[in-house]
């Protein structure tokens, strides 16, 4: 009942003028961000992470607008897959495999609506799985000291990668470049400048929101212009649309696929560094299985489309269920709504539920109605979104690039952060070019001070001894599940990620 009353106060924060507004444009705007292959929601976030900072927006309207773009933002990965077989992020890739087919067969309206049900599904019992296990969470977490918070933080570099993973060493190179960029301002201990280089500027230390835009707007900016040279995603091929609505037996015969998926996907994304792609792809291989006694996935089967949607929406409310209870990211994305909480100066962990009570309940119930919100907006105005599509990024990108310098600089008034921001872009698309991810060098900004300050916490408590950091039962089982999060994707990383492409391979082939 206590949970019930305090998501009832969170209906009462959110059901504004205001936070009503945020939410139907943060909804809307991630829709249109999500189906611009490439983007995705970790992008389409730090785009607009700007725009949300720079409105003055007080935490609770900030977060409501972000976590309704990230929404939207899953939402709208579908629309490329189906509509033009690209998929709009990793996760959507399973979507390609039965939407794509459906879209040939002339039912690319049924297959874009279908997967919007989907996705409405698998986010719906997720927000219900994030108020039910948080709280649980919270209260295992108060077990944490400051050496099970040093394990708990190694666990979450060390499983960053996915299990999908191929290369955990630039993973790991990615982790250590985010450590070393944290150590840069005044050492709150020593008072010592580190890594500063007589730079008055640097002595408060990287901002989050600099390096977020930087490492992904601003990198995809010209990542765009690198690789597409103006032409739109649709690249002069015409999308037909056709009957929006899927008949009711379609749904029928596809619930009970977007119930299973929504648990394997909630569960996916609970895990650290599941994510929503391990959502996907479990929720499609499993489904497979189960249903598929006449061999039509991959041919446009619609539950081929309502599983993988299903399940790497669960997977991203799933995600949130760590970053909220222990500060702890789940994915890209959470990653970098934690960057907009500590720039809040809230703090994710065991006590944001007693401290920012409102703020958390308000977002939980953002979440409900963003997910109604995208429900009703996705159908009826799925033409507008396949629109976008038609964007040349000549026109987009120009107008990315302007949101992030006009934002970045009116949050800080600085052109020494500019400079940083483009210092960012340009590190960002060489990683990129080098197949170099980016969230654990943005993991690594984030936690990296918190990481320091609860190793030197935990030996001075011990006097210097630093078996004290595997001195506790919680703290082994921590290492050691870092450890096999850690060497888990070196044996099966290349297994899993070549069977989904295999996949799309084998859905090409057939459509070809």
């Amino acid at each position: 009942m206590d949970i019930l009353a305090s998501l009832g106060d969170g209906f009462v924060t959110a059901m504004t003028f205001q936070n009503l507004a945020l939410a139907l444009l943060g909804t809307f705007l991630g829709t249109m961000m999500g189906a611009l292959p490439g983007l995705g929601p970790s992008n389409g976030v730090a785009i607009l992470i700007p725009l949300a900072f720079s409105l003055g927006l007080g935490a609770t309207p900030a977060l409501i607008l972000l976590t309704s773009v990230y929404y939207g933002a899953m939402y709208g990965g579908r629309i490329s897959s189906i509509l033009l077989n690209i998929p709009g992020d990793e996760p959507a890739m399973m979507t390609c495999l039965d939407g794509y087919p459906m879209a040939q067969k002339g039912l690319a309206g049924e297959a874009l609506s279908l997967s919007g049900i989907a996705s409405f599904v698998g986010a719906f019992i997720a927000t219900w799985g994030l108020i039910l296990f948080a709280p649980i969470l919270v209260k295992f977490a108060l077990l944490f000291g400051p050496a099970e918070y040093f394990a708990l933080f190694a666990l979450a570099f060390a499983t960053l990668g996915g299990v999908s993973s191929t290369n955990q060493a630039k993973a790991a190179f990615a982790a250590m470049l985010g450590l070393g960029l944290s150590v840069i301002g005044v050492d709150t201990q020593t008072g010592v400048p580190r890594l500063t280089f007589g730079e008055v500027h640097l002595y408060d230390g990287l901002d989050f929101l600099v390096a977020i835009v930087g490492l992904f707007a601003l990198s995809e900016v010209f990542i765009f212009l690198e690789h597409h040279h103006g032409n739109s995603a649709a690249g002069g091929r015409s999308i037909k649309v056709g009957r929006l609505t899927p008949p009711w037996s379609m749904l029928k015969s596809t619930f009970g696929s977007m119930l299973r998926a929504s648990g394997l996907g909630f569960i996916a994304g609970v895990l650290p560094g599941a994510g929503a792609s391990l959502g996907s792809f479990l929720a499609y291989s499993v489904e497979k299985r189960l249903v598929d006694r006449e061999g039509t996935f991959g041919k446009g089967d619609p539950r081929g489309v309502a599983a993988p949607e299903a399940g790497n929406n669960a997977a991203s409310g799933g995600a949130l269920v760590p970053m909220l209870a222990l500060g702890v990211p789940g994915s890209g994305t959470t990653a970098v709504l934690l960057a907009v909480l500590l720039s809040l100066n809230i703090t994710p962990g065991p006590l944001l539920f007693q401290n920012n009570a409102d703020v958390v309940w308000g977002l939980i119930a953002a979440l409900f109605i963003a997910n109604f919100m995208l429900l009703a907006m996705n159908i009826p105005m799925v033409g507008i979104f396949t629109r976008v599509l038609l964007i040349p990024p000549r026109i987009l990108m120009p107008v990315v690039a302007m949101i992030s310098f006009v934002g970045i600089y009116g949050i800080s008034g600085s052109t020494f952060d500019l400079l940083v921001m483009i210092g960012f872009g340009v590190l960002g698309w060489v990683l990129r070019k080098l197949d170099v991810p980016l969230v654990p060098i943005i993991l690594g900004t984030l936690l990296g001070n918190t990481m320091e300050n609860n190793l030197r916490r935990a030996v001075t408590i011990s006097n210097g001894d630093y078996w004290t950091l595997v001195g506790s039962p919680l703290a082994i089982g921590l290492w050691t599940v870092a450890i096999v999060g850690f060497v888990l994707p070196l044996f099966i990383g290349r297994i899993v990620k070549a069977r989904m492409h295999e996949r799309g391979d084998e859905e090409g082939a057939i459509t070809d």
